[in-house]
């Protein structure tokens, strides 16, 4: 028996146990809640201030509550 087999054998095994992976693309599109009110970008909702002010301050020139008034830090 070659490694093939034993490859396919492993294969056939994790299919019959019916775990198929699970994608988290889509937890991560309904997570993107901070938007920019200028350029509409979002972010996810773990973004911190930091991070918004450099967005405002290097594609707008503004203020983090300028582009982000909703934001709580």
């Amino acid at each position: 028996m070659g490694n093939g087999a034993k490859a396919q054998q492993k294969r056939e095994r994790n299919a019959k146990d019916g775990k198929a992976a699970k994608s988290q693309l889509k937890t991560n599109v309904s997570a993107m809640n901070i938007q920019c009110q200028i350029c509409k970008s979002t972010f996810l909702s773990t973004t911190r201030a930091p991070q918004l002010t450099e967005h405002a301050t290097n594609k707008h020139s503004k203020a983090l509550l300028d582009c982000f008034p909703t934001f709580q830090g």
